[in-house]
């Protein structure tokens, strides 16, 4: 009998026994707790640190950036994005510097550059705008990499959409590529407004669209448009829109063509064809406005914004009033050969009122745009424009050849030449926003 009471004692204090392990069950769930926290804390130093350094902003920012950039990076990973700019990099401010090494990026024997454009091949004496390279101040753009841009639109579509500038950055863009293309796996084609370029090999298209306003016109015709009573109607977008649908890449423009100096007509309803039309008179502002919206909305409903991207180009500078930079009075780009050297200059062409348009709208978007400020960097370079050194749309007369600034273009530029930059802004943004 003292046995079994002693037995009896030894399984009552035994760790083995229910009782025991009730005891002990509080302490082991701490112990597992304590653990599961300092693996926790391990794992995610580095949102710890970031919360810390939120309470305490003396402290040093770098691991703020690190993980306010991984945070960034999971709620929009852009599409096309292989990378990122660092911090503080701001690629349209910077100067232009001389590069006869890498400059131009291609020739004049791009077969697909219009005559317009071509301005050795009509007579420019000089060429020394070739040569510029723009440089950011607080970094470097990646250089083009044709490779990488066709790999990336394999079985894609890249689309620009807007005016005759547009266009020239279309073409650009189409030069840095064909070079790298065998003769018989490129082609071009042109469908009244659409212009097709395809990379056979790869399946991917680069198209542009004629379309001014972006909203349907009385200058929608691809070739003849050039008319001074302008009129856009109301709430078109999808006339021009339905040809849009389906691109992974779209790059806006339109500007040059409101700026007609007047009230802006818009029709209200109805079409052109009425005979009887219902138009308003608006300022140039309050019509661009509109015009902006339509786009947004356009983009909400027909992009996705996980799969493709969509860039704005901003206004393009002309150079027309050489007293804007300290010239001669009547006189124009023609014969300039020098670039602006004031980093301040902004050229009476440019309406700060616009961009102010567009920065209030694109500000309220949950439309993801990038938006391509060209439009300083450009301003510097009057000596880039086409000039008189292109295909003449009809015979000069006497009185013009007398004085060339009377047709002087000062609104195109020459290729290759300044687009090129544009569109090394646009590589940038696109894989390294």
């Amino acid at each position: 009998e003292p046995t079994i009471k002693n037995l009896k004692r030894e399984m009552k204090s035994s760790p083995s026994s229910p009782s025991s392990l009730h005891r002990k069950a509080p302490f082991l769930s701490t112990l597992l707790a304590l653990i599961i926290f300092f693996i926790i804390i391990i794992l995610y130093s580095e949102v710890f640190s970031f919360i810390f350094t939120q309470s305490h902003p003396k402290l040093s920012g770098s691991n703020y950036n690190s993980i306010s950039r991984i945070i960034k990076r999971k709620k929009e990973k852009l599409a096309f994005a292989i990378g990122e700019r660092e911090e503080g990099c701001d690629v349209f401010s910077g100067s232009w510097v001389w590069d006869s090494k890498s400059r131009p990026l291609y020739t004049e024997d791009c077969p697909y550059i219009q005559p317009q454009l071509t301005c050795q091949q009509h007579g420019r004496p000089d060429n020394d705008y070739l040569y510029w390279r723009w440089q950011p101040h607080s970094c470097s753009i990646p250089s083009f990499n044709a490779t990488l841009m066709l790999e990336s639109l394999r079985g894609k579509r890249m689309l620009f959409v807007g005016d005759s500038l547009n266009r020239g950055q279309f073409v650009s863009m189409v030069c840095l590529l064909h070079q790298h293309l065998p003769e018989n796996a490129k082609s071009m084609e042109t469908f009244g407004s659409l212009t097709v370029f395809t990379a056979k090999d790869y399946n991917a298209r680069i198209e542009y669209y004629w379309a001014p306003f972006l909203l349907e016109s009385n200058a929608d015709d691809a070739i003849v448009h050039r008319i001074t009573d302008r009129v856009v109607r109301k709430g078109s977008i999808n006339k021009h829109g339905k040809k849009w649908r389906g691109a992974d890449i779209i790059v806006f423009n339109t500007y040059l063509w409101w700026m007609t100096g007047m009230p802006f007509k818009i029709l209200q309803k109805g079409s052109f064809k009425d005979e009887v039309k219902d138009i308003v008179e608006v300022s140039t502002e309050d019509a661009y406005r509109m015009t902006m919206k339509s786009m947004v909305r356009w983009l909400k409903k027909n992009m996705d914004s996980n799969k493709s991207r969509v860039f704005f180009t901003s206004m393009s500078p002309s150079h027309y009033k050489s007293m804007d930079w300290g010239g001669e009075a009547d006189r124009n780009c023609y014969n300039e050969t020098k670039m602006i050297e004031d980093s301040s200059y902004w050229g009476s062409d440019c309406s700060k009122n616009v961009m102010q348009v567009i920065r209030e709208v694109f500000s309220k978007s949950d439309v993801a745009i990038t938006f391509l400020n060209i439009t300083q960097l450009s301003s510097y370079r009057k000596d880039a424009h086409t000039s008189i050194y292109k295909k003449q749309w009809n015979p000069l007369t006497p009185e013009q050849l007398a004085n060339p600034v009377s047709y002087a273009d000062c609104t195109h530029w020459c290729l290759p030449g300044l687009q090129d930059t544009w569109n090394e802004l646009l590589f940038a943004k696109l894989f390294y926003p």
